[in-house]
């Protein structure tokens, strides 16, 4: 029988199937440009309808150039007011080239090329921001300025940003590039109230700004990124330096040769004088950009009303000016018992340096901050009486001495403090723990780094002139918070009130007693100690400070309800010969407020300590507690194994040896710390010159202690 061959029909090969990590790949594509293709369809829409609601052309030419602000004192006479400077509108054909040319190499290089937002720049921003400092650089072109300066605010917010970016490419989309070049030269603000490059040619060079030469078109365009920084007239070798820089940058992008660009010299234009300011603009440079945090969207004129006392601003300026050291600048604040800024001085002459020292400057305190050491040592149990040892100590390697080399020996608390022993106060740090100390630093409104190595207690740590300030004023409220603020009202030319300040919520930072203890230390450091100087007829409390080689001088004190810091140094932070805090600032604080208080009635100060319970029960309960109340915190003030119970061998605090039971040994008839004060013994057993352990101990029924050294739940 034959074999028959029998062929099968070959079958259609099966489509493979697609991987799953393929079809998710697929379907994320798809939706991604689906919402893209929505995202690109709502903001074409916001455009279109943004562009038909815009001005023409001649509308926005004729709209005021720039908000008038009225800025009232707290007795409502006129201080300050800002508004357009006269100039004239310039047509394009009537703006210099050199001028347009700086004005777009220095703002935004690729204007020509862009619809209103650079996608280059802001990708290269963003890119810059992930990969490197986390700050996203500005992005802004010059049509989004022009859109901002004309219709918004300058609001940090992602909202404002976005508004920005659709009038943006509306303004593109609605006039030419010519036409949006004009209304920027003509409304951008260049500082001193001027607004557009005519003003502002007026205002520097004296002439049109029809007339402007490479140089002066190179200070003009410099100007935009912040008009009172580099302002010719407050401080020429900034602008100078600005100038140089857009000239450069022209360079780069081909507008100017090479040549030319290094011929020009930007030093030797010459400028148009001008009359001295005085220091009332240092408070007005800080209060008014407040103004954007605290009003909606607006340009309609306005009337600041601010705390600003016009003759203690006098005297705060009269002050600082006759006693500050040849050379060096100086810098003042003074609160109210509220907070309400009275007087602010940031440097000896505004005009030549516009940089306020009173908000800005970082400088160490020197003893100054022995303020928070020595709170910290109160809230910790200390009192102004226990006694001290003023000798020579060595704590982590680190030995420090008194001004002179000499040491007291045996003294009480009050003594160590007014005589600014930093022996002592090194001690103190060292038994409450530097995290401790630090704590109570950023509890009284300290906002910069702050150091916990030993030599903290010195002021190591920079912090501002403002804060310092606000520190002691709270210790003047004993012991409640203080917010320094400068804005009682904002009102609309027609009479509205768009801002009224409400009265801040106060909250009790500290005891009152070691409000109470601290203010008398403050006291007896002005009476008898190294604050003598500050002296003024009626009671003060304060604190001087020094720092290393007389390179800063500090005194901040309070009387009747006014609290004053003045710092004094070197913007170069170089030695100034003779500075100390106990003579030129505790003089210059002397003869303002001698003024400042005139008229308020005498003000005695609270210095009787009322001390809680604790301190009072004379049993063992009040020296060590119960055991399972401890907790431990190391010198950074963070909590060590909260939830480990000691062995009392481990302890650095044990408690006193206790009979055994049915041992008939009579216990202690007192405590070692009572014998010694009886006795008059010298030394606190809780200052022994040998170095305390890195972990301190506190009593869970003690006083709330500070956020960085809570109790156990």
């Amino acid at each position: 029988m034959a074999r028959r061959d029998v062929r099968r029909a070959p079958s259609k090969p099966e489509k493979p199937q697609p991987r799953p990590k393929r079809r998710w790949l697929r379907k994320l594509f798809a939706w991604g440009l689906a919402l893209a293709l929505l995202g690109a369809m709502a903001l074409g829409i916001a455009v279109a309808m943004a562009e038909r609601s815009l001005p023409s052309f001649s509308e926005l030419k004729d709209t005021a150039a720039g908000q008038t602000i009225v800025v009232r004192a707290r007795d409502g006479s006129e201080i300050l007011t800002l508004g357009p400077s006269p100039g004239q509108w310039l047509s394009s054909d009537q703006i210099p080239q050199v001028m347009k040319d700086a004005m777009v190499s220095v703002e935004d290089r690729r204007f020509h090329s862009h619809f209103g937002i650079d996608p280059i720049g802001l990708t290269r921003a963003l890119w810059v921001a992930a990969t490197g400092d986390r700050r996203i650089a500005a992005t802004s072109t010059i049509t989004q300025q022009l859109a901002r300066n004309i219709f918004l605010n300058n609001n940090r917010s992602m909202g404002r940003k976005a508004k920005e970016a659709v009038l943006a490419m509306a303004l593109e989309a609605k006039f030419s590039k010519e036409q949006i070049l004009e209304l920027y030269l003509n409304k951008v603000y260049f500082g001193g109230g001027a607004y557009g490059i005519d003003a502002a040619s007026r205002k520097f060079f004296s002439h049109s700004a029809k007339n402007l030469d490479v140089g002066e078109a190179a200070i003009i365009a410099g100007l935009v990124k912040a008009p009172s920084r580099y302002s010719p007239t407050a401080d020429v070798q900034a602008a100078v330096k600005r100038a140089n820089v857009v000239l450069q940058l022209m360079k780069q992008e081909g507008a100017i040769g090479a040549a030319q660009a290094d011929a020009v010299d930007v030093s030797a234009v010459k400028l148009k004088p001008e009359a001295g300011q005085n220091s009332i603009r240092y408070f007005t440079d800080w209060v008014l950009p407040q103004l954007d945090l605290l009003l909606p969207e607006t340009q309609e004129p306005l009337e600041v009303w601010t705390t600003l006392d016009v003759g203690m601003q006098k005297a705060a300026t009269d002050a600082i000016k006759a006693n500050a050291p040849k050379g060096a600048q100086g810098a003042l604040v003074s609160l109210d018992r509220d907070g309400a800024v009275l007087a602010m001085v940031g440097g000896t002459d505004y005009v030549s340096t516009n940089y306020n020292r009173a908000t800005h400057a970082m400088r160490q305190p020197g003893s100054a901050w022995k303020l928070f050491v020595y709170m910290a040592a109160l809230e910790a149990g200390y009192l102004p009486d226990d006694r001290v040892v003023d000798e020579p100590v060595t704590i982590d390697g680190w030995s420090p001495r008194n001004a002179g080399g000499t040491y007291a020996g045996p003294i009480d608390v009050r003594a160590a403090f007014a005589y600014s022993k930093n022996t002592v106060a090194a001690q103190l740090g060292n038994d409450v723990g530097f995290g401790t100390v630090a704590s109570m630093a950023r509890r009284f409104g300290i906002t910069t780094p702050i150091s916990t190595f030993p030599s903290m207690v010195l002021g190591t740590s920079d912090v501002r002139l403002i804060d310092m300030t606000r520190a002691f004023a709270a210790v003047s409220a004993r012991g409640a918070s203080v917010e320094p603020y400068g804005i009682v009202k904002v009102e609309t030319a027609g009479g509205d009130v768009l801002y009224e300040r409400k009265g801040a919520k106060q909250e009790q930072l500290v005891p009152d007693y070691v409000a109470a203890g601290i203010t008398d230390l403050l006291q007896t450091a002005v009476n008898v100690g190294t604050g003598k100087a500050a002296q003024i007829g009626r009671p003060v409390a304060g604190k001087t400070g020094t720092t290393s080689s007389n390179k800063d001088g500090w005194f901040l004190g309070f009387s009747s309800g006014i609290t004053t810091g003045v710092w004094m140094g070197r913007d170069d932070a170089r030695p100034v010969g003779g500075l100390a805090g106990g003579a030129a600032p505790a003089r210059a604080f002397a003869a303002y407020m001698r003024q400042a208080v005139a008229k308020r009635p005498v003000e005695q100060f609270e210095t009787d300590l009322k001390l809680p319970e604790w301190q009072l029960e004379p049993d063992d309960e009040y020296l060590y507690g119960n055991p399972n109340e401890y907790y431990y915190v190391d010198e950074q003030g963070n909590l060590v194994d909260q939830n480990r119970r000691t062995d009392w061998r481990d302890d650095p605090y044990p408690p006193p040896e206790q009979p055994a039971a049915g041992s008939g040994a009579p216990p202690a008839a007192a405590s070692p710390d009572f014998l010694e004060q009886a006795t008059g013994g010298a030394a606190n057993p809780r200052l022994a010159p040998e170095s305390r352990s890195s972990v301190s101990v506190s009593r869970g029924n003690r006083p709330p202690p500070g956020p960085e050294a809570a109790p156990l739940p």
